[in-house]
């Protein structure tokens, strides 16, 4: 990669860590396939805001919600029999999650009550879904990655309208895994996380995709995972297999690096703070959250009633 330009190197603060009473350092099966066996205490995913201020993040594999304040203390909001990932808020009280062992799910954060979504797609399991994300008309874009890669690139790419009804937009895609859409909704972007990659999958108006495109390749043991957008049009990509988050021009050049601390996971990002300008991102492998404050705010997350 040929820069005119060297991006600027920033490094990520911790917000806070996991209390010590919440982790479990036990085997568990979602560690087993992912994780090598490792014992793996929480692995922390799926950030995303409340109108209050309040960050929510998954831990996956124990099946469990937490709800961090603005002082960075720690709320069991739900637990249950589940693998969840990547959460949107649909309206104000209820998570919609893509739960690699359900499908679809919601939550209403106010009970931790947990009620299934959409499990299965014409009474075919899905592979395993993996995050989301809804635009202006209240579609949900979610990705279903399961254990596909480049030795099987099979994962999908869904659109779930408002009225139910199901699109299958791409079936090829070796680890589908994050997903962000553009100021104007016009473009999606996909992380490959097996492809080292981002992929840029233009909306047409008749509801299809077309020429779809290599945006951004990384390198590195684990490609791209989590995305945001700000609002001057930049990706932000976080990258845990080096600890970083790419901030990307709309010309795919990385014009600043966030730098996790030595031996940081950088699973996933979303906006924050006052102003939506903090960025925060989940250290999966260590159970905690950073943060850094930006130059220009994340553009407003969709929502939808029903």
């Amino acid at each position: 990669m040929y820069l005119l330009q060297a991006p600027q190197v920033l490094d990520l603060q911790t917000f806070t860590s996991m209390p010590e009473s919440f982790r479990r350092p036990e085997p568990s099966v979602w560690a087993d396939a992912n994780r090598g066996g490792q014992v793996t205490d929480s692995f922390l995913e799926g950030p995303v805001f409340d109108d209050d201020g309040n960050l929510y993040v998954t831990d996956i594999p124990f099946g469990r919600i937490f709800r961090i304040d603005t002082s960075g203390e720690w709320t069991l909001v739900a637990e249950y029999d589940g693998e969840p990932n990547g959460m949107k808020f649909v309206d104000a009280h209820t998570l919609l999650v893509t739960d690699y062992k359900n499908g679809l799910m919601r939550v209403d954060v106010r009970t931790g009550r947990v009620t299934p979504h959409l499990q299965r797609r014409n009474t075919e399991s899905f592979k395993g879904v993996n995050d989301l994300v809804l635009d202006a008309q209240g579609n949900v874009y979610f990705t279903d990655q399961g254990q596909s890669g480049l030795h099987d690139p099979s994962g999908r790419l869904y659109r779930l309208r408002p009225d139910g009804q199901l699109d299958l937009l791409l079936s090829n895609v070796p680890s589908p895994n994050g997903v962000a859409l553009s100021p104007d909704g016009k473009v999606l972007y996909l992380a490959v996380t097996r492809g080292n990659c981002v992929w840029r999958v233009p909306l047409l108006a008749d509801g299809s995709v077309a020429k779809v495109s290599q945006f951004f390749t990384s390198y590195g043991p684990s490609g791209p995972d989590g995305l945001a957008v700000d609002t001057q049009g930049r990706l932000l990509v976080a990258n845990p297999g080096l600890g970083y988050v790419w901030v990307l021009n709309t010309r795919a050049e990385p014009v600043m690096v966030l730098r996790g601390p030595t031996g940081a996971s950088t699973t996933n990002i979303a906006f924050g703070g006052a102003g939506r300008s903090t960025l925060f991102v989940t250290n999966s492998t260590h159970g905690n959250v950073l943060k850094l404050a930006l130059d220009a705010p994340g553009v407003e997350l969709h929502r939808r009633s029903s």
